[in-house]
């Protein structure tokens, strides 16, 4: 018999519609212990909380520790680091440079009222071809700078190969003098244009009737503030510039020199001695950095200077230079620049370059040393690793050597000298530690070791 109220049988295996019994639970009665427990559970969290906190402070503090012992150990970096730079630093002797300029004097009067009755100027003004000239002949120097500045001057002077003595003055003049770059330009144009040195003649294409003497060469440096004997001004031995420098006007007193030196063969214009002179000048002028920008016009001057000279007469003027200017340069760098400026690859050129080298070192060693074999005596004698050692003095002792011994072939037959030129250079080469941090000792230990490597090729 079924009874209606009953589930069917698949009704009582799905889950979904079975009915979970419900258990009925008792309500637990809280007691005294109960209390007791949550209380202290309550009291050691609040105890682990602060122990946390003072764990936090403790490493908040720890890192005050290091970071205070971080700033200490930078600040002890940074005192190494100032030491190193300062012992290795070089800035108060890595630079060379003289002022040689001192203060100007006031140049000669550029006006000459005579200009106007030279027969040149009256020849041309009869010409009847002169008024295709646009300029003004009212004025006779202003109509003569207008000839100058456009080039017909110096053509009107070949066409009658003849210069004046007012007209060749009156140029020269300009050229030293004229604070106006046209004119001093022009001028300096017109003389190389009438001196002519590629030419081959004999004689100079045009008859001069005035030429400068070496003391108007002299003139011209004194007006410009040249100090002949610069080291008895100790004060102008720097690097300031604020001070008046040289006029432009010594790019044009370079360029005459070098042209009155090239025609020698045509003319004769200055004595041995005063040619020994003009080279000492042009190697002083080399040391003012202010000429920087006429070095290339320098070099020129100083292989037309060199080139003066005759045969006979080189021999003996070279050693005189040399000695000259050892007891005139300082014992720095500007000796090193001095030797340097001596350009060029010619026999005279090297010749030069060694003598005032080996007239330098005897000046650097007080007379200790009278010849090449004492000199390099003294050399090898230096202890290199003597805490007091001066490298800079032997850099410079290193760099004067291979401009002496190197440019001399001379030296050729005398193999003890480069033995012991070789035993100076291992000396500085192997001895000096490559930690080493006092000045100059680095590039004296480079520089010897490449001395030395190309001395062992040979």
């Amino acid at each position: 018999m079924v009874i209606m109220d009953d589930p069917l049988d698949f009704e009582s295996e799905d889950p979904l519609l079975s009915s979970p019994v419900i258990n009925q639970k008792r309500k637990k009665v809280i007691g005294l212990d109960d209390l007791l427990t949550d209380y202290y559970k309550e009291k050691s969290k609040v105890i682990e909380r602060e122990s946390k906190r003072a764990k936090a402070k403790k490493n908040y503090n720890s890192d005050e520790d290091d970071n205070g012992k971080e700033a200490l150990l930078s600040r002890k970096i940074n005192e190494c680091h100032n030491q190193m730079r300062e012992m290795s630093g070089e800035e108060e002797i890595s630079t060379w440079g003289v002022q040689v300029f001192g203060n100007q004097k006031p140049p000669p009067p550029l006006v000459f009222p005579e200009l106007g009755s030279c027969s040149l100027l009256q020849s041309f003004m009869s010409n009847k071809h002169h008024t295709l000239i646009e300029l003004s002949t009212e004025n006779g120097d202003n109509f003569l700078e207008g000839l100058l500045v456009n080039g017909w001057l110096s053509k009107l002077v070949s066409a009658h190969c003849h210069v004046e003595k007012l007209i060749a003055k009156w140029t020269f003049n300009l050229m030293l003098y004229s604070s106006k770059e046209e004119l001093r330009t022009s001028a300096c144009d017109f003389w190389w244009i009438i001196l002519s040195p590629d030419n081959k003649a004999e004689k100079l294409p045009v008859r001069i009737e005035w030429f400068p003497s070496y003391s108007d060469f002299q003139r011209a440096l004194e007006i410009y503030g040249f100090l002949f004997d610069f080291s008895s001004h100790p004060k102008l031995l720097n690097m300031d510039s604020s001070g008046r420098g040289p006029p432009n006007n010594i790019r044009g007193w370079i360029k005459f020199t070098s042209a009155c030196c090239l025609v020698r063969s045509k003319q004769s214009i200055f004595s041995t001695s005063e040619a020994e002179e003009l080279v000492k000048f042009l190697i002083c002028l080399s040391l003012d950095r202010q000429l920087q920008g006429l070095q290339v016009l320098l070099n020129k001057c100083m292989q037309s200077a060199i080139s003066y000279f005759t045969d006979e007469e080189w021999s003996t003027s070279c050693e005189k230079i040399a000695r000259t200017l050892a007891c005139r340069i300082p014992m720095d760098l500007n000796c090193l620049r001095s030797v340097e400026c001596i350009s060029g690859v010619g026999t005279r050129s090297n010749h030069l370059r060694s003598a005032v080298s080996y007239q330098i070192l005897l000046v650097c060693f007080n007379s200790e040393a009278t010849d090449e074999v004492e000199i390099l005596n003294l050399l090898i004698s230096i202890n290199v690793k003597d805490k007091n050692c001066d490298f800079f003095k032997m850099y410079i002792y290193l760099v004067l050597t291979e401009n002496w011994l190197l440019s001399n072939p001379m030296l050729e037959h005398k193999p003890v000298i480069y033995e012991m030129w070789g035993v100076y250079l291992r000396n500085c080469s192997c001895q000096i530690n490559g930690t080493d941090l006092r000045p100059y000792a680095s590039k004296v230990r480079t520089k010897a070791s490449y001395l030395l490597h190309g001395t062992s090729k040979k």
